[in-house]
């Protein structure tokens, strides 16, 4: 009892103690109740296991009269709550600043670093700190994962389209210096090459200065969730291709890409005879030829394409115009962080209600605001190609319904392009911006 009475009277002290300090008493409080919280450990070490086993000898002595088995002794318990008043988790040292919290020494641990501690046989499972470690998780995500700096060494890998050889190949290059090409069969193959995380980027041509835009990759530009993230131009220098010994009078036919067959319509009709069939690439017709030993057909392609499938250059630079320059796109699944210390452009797709001025009204947003645009593209919805309008003469008319590409010269972070975009939502149905990247100002090469 003389030690139960100690342990009341120290708590007693250690609230008034406490209570003097919230008050705003003198500042060598702090340790007094450090020596008070101590002064109660020690009492309490002797007082708790008295009085377990004076709780358990009476225990005894009233199942002993009824006879019947008491409980265990939950000792456990007793010895996990004594450990928890007289172990100090803080240290508490007075100063002139008020007190100070010091680290505490960890605990070694009693088991091996790979097994489960627990608190004791009913309480959940803890993982230990070095356990944690152990398992490896993911880094969080941060905003600089939103804006990673292009990587001009060989561990970027770069989607195109075609195989090697192919003038998008060389726009891959050009765009990411060092990295490493990977080929891809078709348009829609290099989007999910992205998104399936198998390759950093895409280089996908978008516009041509001869033969205009590239509609499939506009369409794929909006099925798909990918974010422009620059552009590249690159000037085309078409090639006539052949096996080793062939002459242009020989050849019966010319294959190649639809794009490349168009911008040469020129000199491939002063070929007499010679038919032209369309494949889906140019460096994949000279590699048809090479396959196939093919002496009769010729193939419209680059030098570069010779070199790799071994043919010879027949006709060099055959393309009508010499300004024949190819604008691709280059694709991630982030977007950068737009900036406003170099030329920016921004591509946006949108669409309208039916009715007069109204696209009009869409384009002056930008005209108020003086800023350019350098592309505009329409193209028809295709989950819903027409439009059904009532009408109180004719029952209803039908109207076709389009989509809107447009690309401006402005940043996202231009406060007169937020405004313009800003204004553009009030009457526009649908509203996404595709990409805002920096504007390729470097010469061009083939």
């Amino acid at each position: 009892m003389a030690t139960a009475m100690m342990v009341g009277k120290s708590l007693a002290a250690l609230g008034t103690v406490e209570s003097s300090i919230f008050k705003g008493s003198s500042g060598g409080g702090s340790q007094l109740v450090w020596e008070k919280k101590s002064e109660l450990g020690q009492a309490a070490q002797s007082f708790f296991p008295k009085a377990v086993k004076l709780r358990n000898d009476l225990q005894w002595r009233a199942c002993s009269n009824h006879n019947s088995r008491p409980p265990p002794p939950p000792a456990a318990a007793s010895n996990s709550l004594i450990q928890q008043i007289t172990e100090p988790q803080k240290t508490w040292q007075p100063s002139s600043g008020g007190p100070k919290l010091t680290k505490v020494e960890q605990q070694k641990p009693t088991q091996s670093s790979s097994s489960l501690q627990t608190v004791n046989d009913s309480g959940p499972p803890q993982v230990s700190t070095k356990d944690l470690v152990s398992l490896q998780l993911p880094r969080p995500l941060s905003i600089m994962d939103l804006a990673l700096p292009p990587r001009h060494g060989s561990d970027l890998r770069v989607a195109y389209q075609g195989v090697p050889g192919a003038y998008s190949e060389a726009a891959a290059a050009k765009a990411y210096p060092q990295c490493e090409a990977v080929p891809c069969e078709q348009f829609d193959a290099a989007f999910q090459a992205v998104e399936l995380w198998l390759v950093d980027r895409a280089v996908l041509p978008i516009e041509n200065s001869l033969g205009g835009s590239i509609h499939r990759n506009y369409d794929l530009l909006l099925r798909h969730r990918l974010h422009i993230v620059g552009e590249v131009q690159l000037a085309i220098h078409h090639c006539l291709l052949a096996l080793p010994g062939v002459r242009k009078e020989q050849l019966r036919r010319v294959v190649s890409h639809p794009q490349a067959l168009a911008q040469c319509e020129h000199t491939l009709s002063k070929l007499e005879g010679c038919a032209r069939e369309a494949v889906d690439d140019t460096a994949g017709a000279a590699q048809f030829i090479s396959a196939h030993n093919l002496r009769d057909t010729g193939a419209v392609a680059s030098a570069r394409a010779a070199e790799i499938y071994g043919l010879e250059i027949l006709m060099d630079g055959i393309q009508d115009d010499c300004d024949n320059v190819t604008r691709f796109l280059m694709l991630a699944r982030e977007p950068i962080i737009p900036r406003n210390d170099r030329p920016f452009k921004t591509s946006i797709v949108f669409t309208l209600e039916e009715g007069p001025g109204v696209l009009f009204r869409a384009l002056a947003v930008f005209s108020l605001r003086n800023i350019n645009l350098t592309k505009i593209e329409s193209r028809p919805q295709r989950k819903r190609p027409l439009r059904i309008v009532d009408d109180s003469n004719n029952g209803t008319a039908k109207y076709f319904d389009y989509l809107f590409y447009i690309d401006f010269e402005a940043s996202m972070a231009d406060s007169r392009a937020q405004n313009a975009l800003g204004h553009l939502q009030e009457f526009a149905i649908f509203l996404r911006v595709l990409g805002s990247y920096p504007m390729d100002m470097s010469p061009m090469r083939a």
